[in-house]
């Protein structure tokens, strides 16, 4: 119908007239449009009869989906992603009438959109179709792909934005733990005092911190070595302040940021489903003859 360039870098505009949108129960099926066309053209009548004009729209169909503008204002009423379009059908018998289900983003209801064209139904049909394939086939490329790489890039940002803050905690508490000492050693000690500090403590005179052990109470002398750090457990592995080691290659789902994920999540699951074209025959009865 149209080139991959013409969907891809700009849209395909058509006018139309709104017949309006009802909630259906499922997102496919002949006879579920059947029935909300049937709905959306009663009310039009009962409008009609009482002066009411169909609103006329713009349609913009692109690969990013199907947008309802207002004509004059190009106020965009409607945004329909494709991957959430999951059945469209046009009227064999009525060249002029077609519609789409497509889920709803905020309330996740499959809403039946009805739609009067200048006898190119068909055609608006089929641009859908491809822009759907299309869609799908770029999602593959570029997004289905590294769509992992992207996860685990988002996780790393979110872990080190963890670690940052973790590692900011962890100098707070190991700078009160110095003070506390230093005020320790000074009150304890006599003023005329000149016994040699051990030669195990860091450049602020203190035992090194370990979070497992207290620090000993014994002091040692000139020339003897700290005592062994205690083993640790195989079954926990920490590193020196008790935090878990992080490893790239092992993220959770629960790492990744709740955006993202249901996202990339929603639109493999649209996608998935595919698009169902379908021509059938909405005009049943003599109230339908004339839309």
């Amino acid at each position: 119908m149209h080139t991959p360039e013409a969907l891809s870098k700009h849209y395909i505009p058509y006018n139309a007239k709104f017949l309006g949108s009802t909630e259906v129960e499922q997102p496919k099926g002949t006879e579920v449009v059947r029935d909300a066309v049937r709905k959306l053209k009663f009310a039009r009548h009962i409008k009609k009869s009482e002066g009411q004009k169909i609103p006329k729209v713009e349609l913009q169909i692109s690969i990013y989906g199907v947008k309802i503008l207002e004509p004059k204002t190009k106020e965009i009423q409607h945004n329909c992603q494709l991957h959430r379009i999951s059945f469209c059908a046009d009227d064999k018998t009525d060249k002029r009438i077609f519609t789409f289900i497509c889920k709803d983003s905020e309330s996740n209801k499959h809403l039946c959109y009805v739609f009067d064209s200048e006898k190119c139904a068909e055609e608006i049909t089929l641009t859908i179709g491809q822009a759907f394939d299309l869609a799908y086939r770029k999602f593959l490329e570029s997004g289905g792909k590294d769509v992992e790489t992207r996860k685990q890039i988002a996780g790393l940002q979110k872990r080190i934005q963890d670690l940052e803050t973790e590692n900011m905690e962890l100098k707070n508490k190991v700078q009160d733990l110095e003070n506390q000492l230093r005020i320790t050693q000074v009150s304890t000690s006599p003023a005329s005092s000149v016994t040699p500090k051990s030669p195990s403590t860091d450049i602020f005179d203190m035992i090194p911190f370990s979070p497992i052990s207290h620090q000993s109470s014994i002091p040692t002398r000139n020339g003897t070595q700290p005592p062994p750090v205690p083993s640790r457990s195989a079954e926990i592995k920490r590193d020196l302040f008790g935090a878990e080691p992080f490893d790239p290659f092992n993220c959770g789902a629960g790492d990744f940021p709740p955006d993202i994920q249901s996202k990339l999540d929603e639109m493999q699951e649209g996608f998935k489903m595919g698009l169902t074209l379908e021509g059938t025959v909405f005009c049943l009865d003599p109230l339908d003859s004339r839309c």
